[in-house]
C-alpha cells in the first residue's frame, strides 16, 4: 500500500482504475448480466461514500477491503429492497432472496476465488459474439477496465458521441437478450472466438498506458499493469491457458513493461529508446517475456502478437542501441504490415527503414505517409520526419516538423522531449520511436 497515493481523491481515483473491474463483476455475478447498470450505480455510490468517508475520517488501513465491504452492504440492501420486484442471476435469484440462505450466498460470493471467477465471467461476456461487434472492445474496456468515454474514444481512434452510442446498443441488448447473453466462460469453439477479442481489449489497454494519449501522463503504468494483471488471470485459467496468442501477448507485455523505469526522465519526460539506461530495464521481466515467447511458439502459425513480441524481443536483448539488429526487427514489421495493414505499421516499417537503409529511404516512406487521413494529427508522424531530416544536417525542416509534431502531442512528457528536439537541432540525436 506505500506506492498508492494518500490524498483521498488520488487514491479512489486509483482504486477506481484498480478496483472497478473486480466490483463490478463480483456485483454483476449476484444481480445477473441484465442489471449490469445496477452493478456500475453500487460501484460509483461505493465511490462517492468512500470520498465523504474517507475525507473526514481518513484513509482506512485497508482501502481495498472497505470497498468490497461497504459494495456488500450496499448490495445486500439493494436484494432485500427490491427482491420482491427484480430478478436477479439465475442460479442465485431464490438463495439470494431467502432469509436462510442470503448471507451465506453473498458470503460465498465474495470469496477470493470467486472475484476471479466473475472478473473471467465478465471479460468474456462483454466479449460475447451476439454484442455488436464495435461495441465489445468499448464495453470491456469501460465496465472491466474502467476507462473514461475520452480514453476509450482515444484508445479506438474515435468520437467520444460513437463510443457513447455503442456503449449504449450493447447495454441494451444485454438487457434485451439476457438468457442469450449469459455470465460465463463459454467452452469448445465459442471460446477461441470471445478470446481473440478478450486479447484485443488487453492490448489496446496496455498501449493506451504504455503510450497514454491526450493530456495524460506519457506513461501510465495503472493501466498497463491492470493489462498485465487480466492476461495473468487468463493464464492461469485451466480454460484459456496453453493459448499461443496469449502466451504471444503476455510476451510483447512483459517486454514492454521491463523498460518501464528507463522511460521516463526525472521530470517525467519521455526518454527514447537510444538513451535509456539499460541498467534500469527489468532484467526478471525481461526473462519472463522471453519465457512466454517460448511458450507461444507452440502453435502452428504466427500472429501480429508473435511479431510485435519478436521485435520487443530485440530491443531487450540487444546489448546497447547499437548492437540492435534492425535487418531481424524490418523483416518482422513487414510480415506485421502484410498481417496486419495499418498506417500505424507502416510508420513503424518505414522508420525500421531508415535505421535499416539510411535517413533518406526513411523520408522517402515517411512523406508518403503524410496522405494517410489515420495519420494526419498523429504527432510521431512529424516527430520521426524530424528526426530523420536532422540526420542528414537539414535543420530547416527538423524544426518544422518538431513543431509540427508540437501542436499535435498534448502529453507534457512528449511535449518536453520535442522541446529538448527542438532547441538541439545543431547536434540532432539519431532518430527512433520504439520507446
Amino acid at each position: 500500500m506505500s506506492t498508492e497515493p494518500r490524498d483521498p481523491r488520488k487514491l479512489i481515483d486509483h482504486l477506481f482504475r484498480h478496483q472497478s473491474g473486480r466490483m463490478v463483476a463480483i456485483l454483476t455475478r449476484l444481480f445477473g448480466i441484465h442489471n449490469l447498470e445496477l452493478a456500475e450505480d453500487v460501484l460509483q455510490d461505493t465511490l462517492h461514500e468512500a470520498l465523504r468517508s474517507w475525507g473526514t475520517a481518513g484513509i482506512p488501513d485497508n482501502p481495498e477491503g472497505w470497498l468490497m465491504v461497504v459494495a456488500k452492504r450496499k448490495a445486500i440492501n439493494i436484494i432485500k429492497r427490491e427482491k420482491f420486484y427484480r430478478s436477479f442471476a439465475g442460479d442465485m435469484d431464490t438463495l439470494l432472496k431467502s432469509e436462510w440462505t442470503a448471507a451465506y450466498t453473498m458470503d460465498q460470493v465474495f470469496l477470493e476465488d470467486e472475484i476471479r471467477d466473475s472478473q473471467l465471467r465478465m471479460i468474456f461476456t462483454c466479449c460475447h459474439p451476439d454484442l455488436p461487434a464495435e461495441a465489445r472492445v468499448a464495453l470491456t474496456l469501460k465496465t472491466l477496465c474502467g476507462f473514461s468515454i475520452a480514453e476509450i474514444g482515444a484508445a479506438l481512434l474515435t468520437s467520444e458521441a460513437n463510443i457513447q452510442k455503442r456503449l449504449y446498443r450493447a447495454k441494451e441488448k444485454i438487457r434485451s437478450e439476457n438468457k442469450i447473453i449469459d455470465f460465463s466462460v463459454p467452452a469448445g469453439g465459442l471460446l477461441r472466438e470471445r478470446l481473440d477479442v478478450v486479447l484485443l481489449v488487453l492490448y489496446l489497454l496496455f498501449n493506451e498506458g504504455y503510450s497514454a494519449t491526450g493530456d495524460n501522463p506519457v506513461l501510465r503504468k495503472d493501466l498497463c499493469l491492470e493489462a498485465m494483471r487480466l492476461g495473468m488471470l487468463l493464464t492461469e485459467h485451466s480454460s484459456t491457458s496453453g493459448y499461443p496468442p496469449l502466451y504471444a501477448l503476455m510476451a510483447l507485455l512483459c517486454l514492454h513493461a521491463a523498460r518501464f523505469d528507463a522511460r521516463l526522465d526525472p521530470n517525467n519526460a519521455l526518454v527514447i529508446l537510444q538513451d535509456q539506461d539499460r541498467n534500469n530495464w527489468d532484467a526478471a521481466l525481461i526473462d519472463r517475456g522471453m519465457q512466454f515467447l517460448a511458450l507461444s511458439a507452440r502453435g502452428g502459425s504466427a500472429t501480429a502478437y508473435h511479431l510485435e513480441a519478436a521485435i520487443a524481443a530485440e530491443h531487450c536483448l540487444a546489448p546497447d542501441f547499437a548492437s540492435t539488429d534492425w535487418n531481424k526487427i524490418h523483416g518482422y514489421y513487414t510480415a506485421l504490415a502484410q498481417l496486419k495493414p495499418s498506417s500505424v505499421i507502416r510508420l513503424n516499417l518505414a522508420i525500421a527503414t531508415g535505421k535499416k537503409d539510411g535517413p533518406r529511404a526513411a523520408i522517402t516512406l515517411l512523406h508518403e505517409l503524410e496522405q494517410h487521413k489515420a495519420l494526419e494529427n498523429y504527432y510521431l508522424l512529424y516527430a520521426s520526419l524530424g528526426e530523420f531530416y536532422c540526420q542528414i544536417g537539414d535543420r530547416h525542416h527538423a524544426t518544422d516538423y518538431f513543431l509540427q509534431a508540437k501542436t499535435l502531442a498534448r502529453s507534457p512528457g512528449i511535449r518536453e522531449l520535442l522541446d529538448r528536439k527542438l532547441s538541439a537541432t545543431q547536434t540532432p540525436p539519431h532518430p527512433d520511436t520504439h520507446s
